[in-house]
Order: structure tokens, then sequence, then C-alpha cells
């Protein structure tokens, strides 16, 4: 049905396009019969992971950007997924970049974007996530700097968030590593990010419950970077690292429209994803769990990434190009 839908879509601008299937989604969220109705569509079978201390119905996520505001959580566990990751969540509301800002590469089946974390902001969040949400259904939120907030208070942003998030999510996530935010990615630098993580840790453990806190890096650090990075979350102690955000490369890009800025993910990004996450695994000797992203579309995709060390493994850009019934057709295959 997805592949008649699509044509029509495609005659959207982009973010108009993402518009609708979340508003869509919203409404399934609103409606336990509508959630009745399309859960044994796209069921997925169990395939139980445990990573950081929790248990996921099986390992194929939702990774951050689709849902950045928590408005259609229940609506989005009707499709299979294992976990949700929300997000990318400011601070406080902000629209994000000018556009356009979003751009199909429908021949290399990836997109571009430059959106800059649009949110509602962490009261807005906070709020739908403090809904019932689906039995057994595992939540991330995925947290960011607001973008006029100096690099140098950056931990002031990332332990009121932590603050804010800790008792409402499952795990939670540090994006360091998006192009669209300008300085963003010098976060990830030893200095900035030991000072970043000291202070969302402190945060962190203030809170009665544990929750797991990962680290989201960029897919183009060189080795030196890398190291100084992943040594920093060894010595900080964080539960985890995900692998990777969007890319600034465009080699081998066939599409029109290929040169506009921003992060590209998408099928591009496959080899990229899977070499970092075999570089992670290598260097931090299996003592930080991965969840890998970039470039997934198929069951294939997501063994390799496991193969190279990955426990959890996420999917967004496939949803536009393969619609919603590619979660349950690649946990089937698994």
């Amino acid at each position: 049905m997805y592949r008649a839908v699509r044509p029509l879509l495609f005659r959207l601008a982009p973010e108009r396009a993402h518009a609708a299937s979340l508003r869509a989604m919203q409404l399934v969220s609103a409606s336990r019969a509508l959630q009745a109705l399309i859960r044994p569509l796209f069921q997925a079978p169990p395939c139980p992971v445990e990573a950081f201390g929790l248990r996921f119905q099986n390992p194929l996520g939702l990774a951050a950007g689709y849902d950045k505001d928590a408005v259609a959580v229940a609506g989005l566990a009707t499709l299979g997924f294992g976990h949700l990751e929300v997000g990318t969540v400011t601070l406080r509301p902000q629209p994000g970049n000018a556009g356009p800002r979003v751009f199909r590469l429908p021949v290399d089946a990836a997109i571009v974007n430059r959106l800059g974390f649009p949110s509602r902001g962490a009261d807005f969040v906070a709020a739908q996530l403090s809904r019932p949400r689906p039995p057994g259904l595992v939540v991330g939120v995925n947290i960011g700097k607001n973008k006029d907030t100096p690099l140098e208070r950056a931990p002031e942003d990332y332990a009121a968030l932590v603050d804010r998030f800790a008792p409402l999510a499952d795990y939670l996530v540090i994006n360091v590593s998006s192009p669209n935010t300008i300085g963003l990615r010098r976060l990830q630098g030893r200095a900035a990010l030991e000072a970043l993580l000291d202070a969302a840790l402190a945060s962190r453990d203030a809170q009665p419950r544990r929750t797991p806190l990962l680290v989201k890096l960029a897919p183009d650090l060189d080795d030196a970077g890398l190291d100084d990075a992943l040594g920093v979350l060894l010595d900080r102690g964080v539960d985890g690292v995900v692998a990777t955000n969007t890319t600034l490369s465009r080699a081998g890009l066939r599409s029109a429209g290929a040169t506009a800025a921003g992060g590209l993910s998408g099928r591009p990004l496959t080899v990229r994803a899977n070499a970092l996450v075999a570089a992670i695994a290598e260097r931090a000797g299996g003592k930080l769990p991965i969840i890998g992203v970039g470039g997934i579309s198929t069951a294939e995709d997501v063994r390799a990434r496991l193969d190279a060390g990955a426990t959890l493994v996420q999917l967004y850009t496939s949803l536009v190009y393969e619609g919603p019934g590619v979660v349950q057709r690649i946990v089937r295959a698994l």
C-alpha cells in the first residue's frame, strides 16, 4: 500500500510530508480503537535484547528526529519498534533553522536536513512523556543545547535537561554531534566533553533513579577525535554510545541537490556508520553498549551492524522510502 501512497507524499515538500505522517501517528495515539486496528498489521515478533539495564522487545528502534516533541509515542509503538527515541529536545522552545531545510535524494535513498533542533521545549515534551505509554515500550529522550546558548554554557543546558527528563525517560542521549547547530560538534572535544558530562552525570546521579546516559557521536570524527571522545566516555562511565549522527560527506552521491547544506542520512551512510560502530567496539573493548544508526533499511543491514558490535539498531530515513512496514519486515527476517 505504501508504494501507492509514496508518489503522492513525494509531491509534497519533505517537511510537509513529514508533518502529515506525524499527524497521522498523533491521531492513532489519541485512539485506542485505531491502535487496536493497526497493531496486528505491523506487529513484529519478539526478539528480546537487554542493554544498559533495560529489556527491549526487539533490537530495532526509531531514531531521534522523527517525533521531536513526543507527540505520537503510542501511535508509533503500533509499528513494531522495540524502542523509540524522541527529540532532539532543547531546554527552551526554538524554531530551528530557516527553510527550506529538508531535501530528498531519491536516487541515493537519502535525505539532507539542516533543521537545527526545532523543539517545543522541555516543558512541552515533559508533559507528553508524563502520559501513560504502551507496556513494554522503551522510550529514550535525545537532548541538545539551544542555539543561543554559548558553548561554554552548554553544560548548564544539558544538566537542566537531564534533571527534567531522567524521571520520565528510560534512557537519555546527549546529542553533541548534529552538524546543524553552529559549533555543537566542538563539544565532542576532550575538554568540552569532560565539562559537559561532569555536569550531566552530576544531575543524573542526584535523581532517585539511575537513568542510563548515552552520548551520540558524529560519523565525521577522525581517529584522534574518536579516541579523545571515547576516552572521556569510558573515563566518566557513561552507559553507552549512539553511532552515528548525520554526515557532512557527499562522497559518491548521484542525486540532484546532493550539494545542499546539512547532514546526510540514509543509504549512503551505511558503510561509514558500520565502520564507526566497529571502531568503537574495538577501541572500547566491549565496555560501551552501542546503538547503531545510519543507513539501516534491511535485515542484512541490521545483522551487519550487530556483527560490527552494536547491541541495538535504529532507523529513520528508510521509513520515508520503504514505509512503516519496513520495521516488521526487518524484525521478521532477523
